[in-house]
């Protein structure tokens, strides 16, 4: 007679570090988005991504911890292990992010004119945001790849920069569209396909291996990538070279902030920003590519 205990539930997927940092996050989660739902409030663009950070990573831990606990991930066509650590990665960005621009915008010490009911809701929404952010770089950092361990890619350093690469690339494009007038010069163009080219590719690079369908290419993967890295660096090389000379340089654009510029609403603020970033995304690319060096791709984890 066959047994229905044990064999059939992974008690270690909520009895682990990582398990518990995973409950962890589910509770937070939870009560950060009930909180802000319940009386907290939010409203506008930035509430909304807010909101859609809290719900979306809960939805996403849930279903982690569900299939680790029943053991239903062995049923999935993906590699787990890089699905997991890419998640991990992404929410750890997606939670600090959120858990800046709630307070920002949403929370004031004085009570009027929104209520001190409302306020207390908005600050222990802040708190619990901030918690969930700590919980989710805690399970980045628990299961990050250790030297000569064997795991997953995107448990390796140069996989989760993968994941930084394209949220640094999120921003940037953000930017853009934020009336940073990049048509203005053909130059300025050519960075807006430099940003849209490596976005494009990384998040290739972060779709093949999360799906573990990587040994099924005609060409060596692992090369490529590095391949690609290098090329990255280059055009991000180029990109931080030309935008500021483009944006910034008193021949084509202001080196400084015009005075007539409303805050908020201001084309200088915009192309400020994409600058900033670029530079943060090419030192992304360069750490990749030196620690690209030092790896080895296992797919099938």
């Amino acid at each position: 007679m066959e047994s229905t205990g044990g064999p059939y539930l992974n008690t270690a997927a909520v009895t682990s570090p990582v398990g518990i940092a995973r409950l962890l996050q589910m509770m937070f989660g939870c009560t950060t988005f009930s909180l802000v739902a319940h009386q907290g409030g939010f409203s506008a663009a930035y509430g909304t991504f807010c909101m859609f950070v809290w719900t979306f990573c809960f939805a996403i831990t849930v279903f982690i911890i569900t299939c680790e606990f029943t053991h239903f991930h062995s049923c999935l066509s993906i590699s787990w292990g890089n699905f997991t650590a890419a998640f991990a990665m992404l929410a750890t960005l997606m939670s600090v992010t959120a858990a800046v621009i709630y307070p920002l915008y949403f929370v004031q010490l004085d009570c009027y004119p929104i209520g001190c009911e409302v306020r207390d809701f908005r600050i222990a929404a802040s708190v619990f945001a901030g918690l969930l952010f700590l919980v989710y770089a805690a399970e980045v950092f628990l299961t990050r790849a250790k030297p000569g361990q064997v795991t997953s890619y995107m448990a390796t350093v140069s996989g989760l920069l993968k994941i930084v690469q394209a949220f640094v690339a999120c921003i940037i494009f953000g930017a853009l569209v934020n009336d940073s007038q990049y048509g203005k010069y053909v130059a300025m163009q050519w960075c807006v396909a430099v940003y849209s080219f490596c976005f494009v590719v990384t998040v290739v690079v972060v779709a093949f291996s999360v799906t573990g369908k990587t040994a099924l290419l005609w060409f060596p993967f692992e090369r490529s990538v590095v391949i690609y890295t290098l090329g990255a660096v280059l055009l991000y090389v180029s990109a931080a070279v030309i935008w500021p000379v483009f944006c910034f340089d008193s021949k084509y654009g202001s080196p400084r902030r015009p005075g007539s510029c409303a805050k908020g609403r201001c084309p200088w603020d915009s192309q400020l920003v994409i600058a900033i970033f670029t530079y943060v995304n090419l030192l992304l690319y360069v750490v990749d590519l030196a620690y690209s060096q030092r790896i080895r791709f296992v797919p099938h984890l």
